[in-house]
């Protein structure tokens, strides 16, 4: 869910989230908010999509897929065969399809409204949006070469399970991309905003560690982990227009009084950039506001706001009996 479920991905994507995030992406208003609160500008957005389909094997770009899954598996005999796994809105499977030029992309989504909105704002001729979890992906054996999972391995209820699904759908020498942040590594502008969500997404999130221990037995080794980040607002004044719906899943951890103080907080930093309040009062904004995150030091309201990520590459290959 590339976000809001992807990760509302933060509910980026969520496929198979359990409890309240996973009820919540069930609810249609979420769903008709998370296309806008995490869309992406149209440059970072096809940054996103170039890192992705370029971690694809090498061998995928002659269209030698094998298998037998139709026009949008292995055995396309005209390109790359993409699997996005909580594929939300399916704002990145119609980048990744345009990303190049005969890619067939399947998202996999298990919300119905989701569904619903991806075929709304995102339908391409080469994308197919499927429903189904995670862990009981609806696609043949050995189909797709390249697997996405997008703010969304948080979400999984059983990564075990999920991890032996991809490497089943997956072709031996295919790739998954799994894009998250780690517990290690959290450190995104809203937990200067919302300090709690720092706590909370602390005790959501896996680490790195967590994650490959939860692959690597279903038949997977590292290729790559790296950081990538990219613009996701203009400037602080937007970015606030984007989390004000609170289209991420993160916020369910919070009380509206909560939630508000944290609005309040982010208003003063961006009326301190207007000059309406006192310089010390700016300084606290920029600085303090994060209550337990590390500070951000000369945080410029008027800047893009960029989010990082880790970009965990893995190969698919067989599973020794």
């Amino acid at each position: 869910m590339s976000g809001a479920t992807s990760g509302a991905s933060g509910a980026s994507g969520a496929t198979g989230a359990g409890g309240a995030a996973g009820a919540a992406h069930e609810d249609p208003r979420l769903a008709a908010a998370y296309q806008r609160g995490n869309e992406l500008p149209a440059a970072s957005m096809r940054a996103w999509a170039e890192l992705i389909v370029g971690s694809a094997p090498e061998w995928s770009a002659g269209g030698d897929s094998a298998g037998d899954a139709g026009e949008f598996g292995g055995g396309a005999a005209d390109g790359l065969a993409v699997l996005e796994v909580g594929s939300g809105t399916g704002m990145f499977c119609a980048a990744l399809a345009q990303a190049r030029p005969a890619a067939r992309v399947t998202g996999v989504e298990p919300s119905a409204p989701m569904l619903a909105e991806a075929e709304l704002h995102n339908p391409h001729p080469r994308v197919r949006y499927l429903a189904g979890p995670a862990e009981a992906l609806p696609v043949p054996d050995g189909s797709y070469d390249l697997a996405l999972l997008s703010r969304v391995v948080h979400h999984l209820p059983d990564r075990p399970l999920a991890a032996r699904e991809l490497a089943r759908a997956l072709r031996p020498g295919g790739r998954l991309v799994i894009r998250t942040t780690v517990r290690e590594r959290l450190d995104a502008l809203v937990y200067h905003f919302w300090p709690r969500l720092l706590e909370t997404d602390a005790e959501r999130f896996p680490s790195e560690a967590e994650i490959l221990a939860d692959f690597t037995p279903a038949g997977f080794t590292v290729h790559r982990v790296h950081a990538f980040a990219q613009p996701v607002a203009a400037d602080l004044r937007e970015w606030r227009e984007q989390v004000v719906g609170r289209a991420q899943s993160k916020f369910l951890a919070l009380s509206e009084a909560e939630f508000e103080a944290g609005l309040a907080r982010l208003d003063a930093a961006l009326q301190a950039a207007s000059g309406e309040v006192s310089g010390e009062a700016s300084r606290e904004v920029a600085g303090g506001a994060s209550g337990g995150a590390e500070p951000s030091p000369g945080l410029d309201p008027g800047a893009p706001v960029q989010e990082r990520y880790d970009v965990i590459v893995l190969d698919r290959t067989p599973v020794r009996a």
